[in-house]
């Protein structure tokens, strides 16, 4: 198996949560093969960046993915957080039409 990604620890961390919106932080650790600190780390960032907004319900906390933000990635076409979770988690939906590369 790879030691590498094509994703990073954020937008795994992003998948999960979206996936689960009350999933815990060491869940979060366990699924992604980090420390707890990591995770808290890297939730910490996606909050502070306005990606995610924290709610707590009880002694837990539940988040909220905000998809209608850009990705903070520069481009051409501004793509959001939500169309690329659809793509990563929407295992049933068609593949998107290849364009035609320019030469």
């Amino acid at each position: 198996m790879a030691d590498w990604t094509f994703l990073t620890n954020h937008a795994r961390a992003l998948m999960c949560i979206a996936d689960d919106p009350g999933i815990r932080l060491r869940d979060i650790a366990s699924e992604l093969a980090i420390t707890e600190r990591h995770a808290y780390g890297i939730v910490s960032d996606l909050t502070e960046a306005g990606y995610l907004v924290k709610e707590k319900d009880g002694r837990r906390n539940r988040y909220r993915v905000r998809t209608h933000l850009p990705l903070p990635e520069s481009s051409k076409r501004k793509r959001t957080v939500g169309e690329l979770l659809a793509l990563l988690t929407d295992t049933d939906a068609p593949a998107p039409p290849r364009s035609r590369a320019r030469r």
